[in-house]
């Protein structure tokens, strides 16, 4: 694949392209949001809540669309690199932005990992030795060896492969549901004997916050989007819209197709095997690789461009700014990216990369919130986007965040203590810098 067609910027130093459009834009908000959880949740939320458990999605949709307003002003007052780090050093500081950078970072780097774990888990049911840890290795390798490949080489390359995996992912769902609202007999779940408590339902919301969370990625590479003013906006509305109307209907079918929804622990592949049999069973398994590998390819896009947005700033070593003279991508940045997502795959398991994810994305959407509303008060007149009842929704997602909060475990507040001291060192380190006048 050849570089960008047009000449290089005038300076002589390589810049990054604007090759993402509306409905790229769109689609990465849609890989971002949708990786391997819905294949697991419908269960999961049965034994919460019961037939109610539907309504979580709703809900969930509500609350988190709060946070999504926010994003959506906050992006399309932007039109560099960086995402939430980015709002949060220009809102409220460097140590802020500094921190909330490597939170982000956190984020997008453990669930990365988590991702290729769950694919090699979906791969078994097709190869039993893929779990194997040899072969588990060598697939993970292999997983990182073709993204960064094609990541490398450019941006247009990498988004169009996520572009085509947000398609290929989203065909299985789609004819599940299609296939269970017309073959599968209605099922009347047996009502719970009292309602569901009140700490069901916040535990609900928790799962909710990282079912729909993923769609502050698709914001990190403003500098390559087109027009990010009102591409954002559109496309984390849109997105969010169609994973909420796939989410319910998905639970809707699975509900129906399962009498005993709370213990499946498969529960799309067993309301599969009710309407279309071991083919249908097949089918999920399939779409479920599709949706981690689908998910990853966005990863590659976004998350390398959040150290380079550091590393412009000088928040980070200087040499992870920079972009390939040909292909210019963010090439540093890449190959850093893929190296610790490999090594965290391999030495981790889901569960331990996703215990860090949880408890980092709580820190970065407040942030967010915070940012909101302290560029309201820095930039009354700027052009952008104005969500309507900002201020409230900023509002609302602080509290969200912090019902949520209390739900953490010792684990959680352990992580979050040590990357906030990494963070203030990396701080130092930059305020060093800066005072001797000096990069690195």
């Amino acid at each position: 694949m050849s570089g960008p067609a047009h000449n290089p910027p005038s300076s002589g130093k390589p810049e990054l392209v604007r090759a993402i459009g509306r409905w790229t834009l769109t689609a990465l908000v849609l890989n971002g949001i949708i990786g391997s959880g819905i294949f697991g949740l419908p269960s999961t939320l049965a034994k919460q809540l019961g037939p109610l458990a539907p309504w979580a999605y709703v809900i969930g949709a509500a609350a988190i669309g709060a946070i999504v307003g926010v994003f959506a002003e906050l992006a399309s007052q932007f039109r560099e690199t960086g995402g939430q780090y980015l709002y949060a050093r220009v809102a409220l500081g460097r140590f802020a932005g500094i921190q909330i950078g490597w939170f982000s970072w956190l984020v997008r780097l453990t669930s990365a990992a988590a991702v290729a774990n769950l694919f090699v888990v979906y791969l078994g049911e097709f190869w039993s030795g893929a779990t194997a840890p040899g072969s588990r290795a060598v697939i993970i390798t292999g997983l990182v060896a073709v993204l960064v490949f094609v990541n490398y080489r450019s941006v247009r390359g990498g988004a169009g492969l996520s572009n085509f995996f947000t398609v290929a992912k989203l065909v299985p769902l789609v004819l599940f549901v299609l296939l269970g609202v017309a073959l599968v007999p209605r099922y009347s779940s047996t009502p719970p004997v009292t309602a569901p408590a009140f700490g069901a339902w916040v535990d609900a919301l928790v799962a909710m916050m990282f079912a729909f969370g993923g769609f502050e990625a698709a914001v990190i590479p403003a500098a390559e989007a087109k027009d990010p003013r009102r591409d954002a906006p559109f496309a984390l509305g849109v997105g969010l819209a169609l994973v909420t109307a796939i989410y319910v209907l998905v639970h809707l079918v699975t509900m129906w197709a399962v009498p005993d929804l709370a213990n499946s622990s498969r529960p799309l592949a067993d309301a599969a095997r009710t309407f279309a049999g071991p083919v249908g069973a097949g089918l999920i398994a399939a779409g479920a690789m599709l949706s981690t590998f689908g998910w990853l390819t966005g990863a590659f896009v976004t998350a390398p461009r959040l150290t380079h947005a550091l590393a412009e700033a000088e928040d980070f070593p200087r040499i992870f700014a920079k972009v390939h003279p040909h292909f210019r991508t963010p090439y540093i940045s890449i190959l850093l990216w893929a190296a610790l997502v490999l090594l965290l795959a391999l030495y981790g398991n889901f569960i331990w990369n996703a215990v860090l994810a949880a408890a980092a994305r709580l820190v970065t959407y407040a942030s967010s919130c915070l940012a909101f509303i302290r560029l309201r008060q820095q930039r009354p007149q700027a052009t952008a986007f104005r969500v309507p009842g900002g201020l409230f929704m900023a509002g609302f997602g602080l509290a969200f965040c912090a019902l949520l909060i209390t739900r953490m475990n010792a684990d959680h507040a352990q992580i979050i203590t040590a990357v906030g001291l990494i963070a203030t060192v990396n701080w130092l380190a930059a305020r060093y810098r800066a005072k001797q006048g000096t990069g690195c």
